[in-house]
């Protein structure tokens, strides 16, 4: 059912085989999305440390990026992890915990 596969990987610009086991093992895993990276990559990728971010998988972000915002229960100035929209309230971290309980 499975066949190997000529992929190419996105960091090195490299080919590399996807094989059919390999294939087999994400289907019965339910893996959705084929590898985008060569064997060495990814280990090169795995070896420099431990990641930063939150979400699935994490990932090599680094700083999080910060939007200003208004508080919409007390009106202080803060900034949130994501990019208000004026459809929503937005809240200050003390807000938030109180919001929360």
């Amino acid at each position: 059912m499975f066949e190997d596969k000529t992929l190419t990987c996105r960091d090195c610009g490299e080919s590399f085989i996807f094989t059919a086991g390999e294939q087999q093992f994400y289907a019965e895993r339910g893996f959705q999305n084929e590898p985008s990276r060569c064997t060495n990559c990814r280990n090169a990728r795995r070896s420099a440390g431990p990641r930063t971010g939150g979400g699935m998988g994490g990932g090599f972000r680094g700083e999080r990026r910060m939007y200003p915002a208004t508080c919409s229960a007390c009106g202080k100035e803060t900034e949130v992890p994501f990019q208000p929209r004026g459809d929503r309230p937005v809240y200050c971290s003390d807000c938030f915990d109180r919001q929360r309980r």
